[in-house]
């Protein structure tokens, strides 16, 4: 047995029944239960967010540490020069497409909602120190940059990285199920294998929703901006109609003609915005602070990762670091297996490091062009009275995704740029709905690459609907509360994956080092050969522990 059983389902063609429809349930009733019992829902959703940031911030923290360590580790070990596939390959998408793919799916709406705010929002409420001041600033920039920096893309790389070894090469199932082979072994195809995909599928539906809820609280905000549009919670239903309709329309289109087509669009207008808003803004700035936004963050970065508010009575970290890891736990699924999809071809190290470092950069760059220039306008302003305030942090307080569009209006052709920003917007809220969706299906689908759209359809369907109730439950506060509930559980299985993809890597490790040291003397170096040995003895037995003989 080396697969998982599917079979129809009603007008579904291809599930694994126990995943697909336990999934289903869990989400429909969850559906009914916020439509018909709002507040109850969100009564509950900030009980459970208040236990699980009470009771387990420190798992959530010595998580992060921990896999930031481990992807350092495999970087620079033995294992960086194992192949994602056959040694002998090459990568599947050219380098632009690929960190266009994993930057749109891996933070999408969040970046641009964030990115402006959250710098500004430490400044004017540090957790630590006195607020509007230059150490605000220099630690608003050092804790936004911890928050979407080396921790959160540590989760991604080693989520998609056991995706991707043990199915590329490894042969299982591009499933979360896979990861655990080496412990679980057959086990994988049966409840155990099932528990953790239903895991995944839960964690995926309410990490993406998150983000799409933010998502359509913007576009909102945007279209108040543009034209004068009510910011409500009836346009908020509008918008997410419209928008998942562009979404199942998108994800009829397939990977290649859709979401990566639609990736490239969107990492050309990321382009042209941050172009237009270095150029015209004060240019200098931007790379001086860039450059020593980059040392503080290093400098600051032990300290605020291991901060856990032991000595002080505050709640700061429930409502920032513990969410945001909780909520980057829960995208893990989803982004572990659409950058698992997309990275054939890739040695370990080039993909640990391209993962870690490529996007990490472009982030802090952008929001050193948003969010650092909002903190050194209002900064100027709080130092000098004749400088009149520029109203970034009312904006903030008032409604914290309009603050990239406040910002914006200090530039000129404010209203072409405002409407580029939401139709960024937009296309994320697309590709982050399409890929969520994807993914969903392949793991209720028992790992299948290429899963039938009907059943695409029905995800996309559900993530909209799902944003919606939250929205209705309690805007952020209940969006953050489900990233949180649903990031604990994966947690647990994320700890478990690291040892299991430890155990899978020494076994291929010595595997190739038998074929090298066979076919690699001082007489002669037959690389191709040593790949071809070690991808035959590795693929054919793929469930074998054992030391090879010979």
């Amino acid at each position: 047995m080396n697969h998982v059983k599917v079979g129809r389902l009603g007008p579904f063609p291809r599930v694994s029944k126990p995943v697909f429809i336990t999934s289903a349930l869990l989400i429909v009733g969850f559906i009914i239960f916020g439509t018909f019992f709002t507040e109850t829902a969100g009564a509950l959703f900030s009980f459970l967010q208040n236990f699980i940031t009470d009771k387990f911030g420190w798992m959530f923290i010595i998580l992060m540490n921990v896999a930031l360590v481990f992807c350092i580790y495999l970087a620079a070990s033995r294992y960086g020069d194992i192949r994602l596939g056959q040694q002998t390959e090459k990568p599947q998408y050219s380098l632009f497409s690929w960190i266009g793919m994993l930057f749109s799916a891996g933070i999408g709406i969040g970046l641009v909602y964030w990115g402006t705010a959250e710098p500004l929002y430490h400044f004017m409420a540090p957790p630590l120190g006195e607020a509007e001041t230059v150490e605000a600033a220099k630690q608003a920039m050092s804790i936004s940059f911890l928050h979407w920096g080396l921790h959160a893309w540590a989760i991604y790389t080693i989520v998609a990285l056991a995706l991707a070894y043990f199915h590329f090469r490894r042969g299982l199932p591009l499933s979360i199920r896979s990861t655990l082979y080496p412990l679980l072994g057959e086990k994988i195809y049966g409840r155990w294998g099932h528990a953790v995909d239903i895991l995944a599928v839960f964690g995926t539906m309410f990490g993406v929703v998150t983000s799409l809820g933010l998502g359509v609280m913007q576009i909102n905000s945007g279209l108040e901006n543009l034209f004068g549009i009510p910011n409500s919670l009836t346009v908020q239903f509008i918008i997410i109609a419209f928008v998942t309709a562009l979404a199942c329309g998108s994800l009829m289109l397939g990977l290649d003609k859709g979401i990566k087509r639609l990736s490239d669009i969107n990492m050309g207008f990321t382009g042209v915005l941050l172009a237009f808003m270095v150029i015209l803004g004060p240019t200098l700035f931007i790379f001086d602070s860039f450059i020593e936004n980059i040392g503080n963050y290093i400098v600051a970065m032990v300290p605020l990762s291991t901060w856990g508010e032991a000595y002080g009575n505050t709640d700061w970290q429930s409502g920032w670091t513990i969410f945001y890891w909780a909520w980057w736990v829960s995208w893990a699924p989803f982004v572990g297996v659409f950058i698992a999809r997309i990275s054939r071809g890739r040695t370990i190290r080039e993909f640990v490091l391209g993962v870690l470092l490529i996007p990490m950069l472009i982030l802090f760059f952008w929001f050193t062009t948003f969010g650092g220039v909002a903190i050194h306008m209002e900064l100027l302003a709080a130092l000098d009275p004749a400088i009149a305030s520029p109203g970034l942090v009312e904006a903030v307080q008032a409604d914290t995704g309009s603050a990239i569009f406040k910002l914006v209006e200090y530039y000129p052709f404010a209203k072409p740029i405002t409407f580029l920003v939401v139709i960024m917007i937009v296309l994320w809220f697309v590709t982050s709905s399409d890929s969520a969706s994807f993914v969903i299906d392949m793991l209720t689908a028992g790992g299948d690459i290429n899963p039938p759209k009907i059943q695409r359809l029905f995800w996309a369907l559900m993530e909209g609907l799902i944003a919606a109730i939250l929205l209705a439950a309690g805007g952020l506060g209940a969006l953050q509360a489900a990233a949180i509930v649903a990031g604990l559980p994966f947690a647990l299985v994320i700890f478990v994956m690291m040892y299991a993809l430890l155990r899978g890597l020494s076994r291929d490790r010595l595997i190739l080092y038998r074929a090298q040291q066979h076919f690699i003397t001082e007489e002669s170096a037959d690389h191709n050969s040593a790949n071809e040995f070690a991808d035959e003895h590795l693929l054919t037995d793929p469930s074998a522990i054992e030391k090879p003989e010979g």
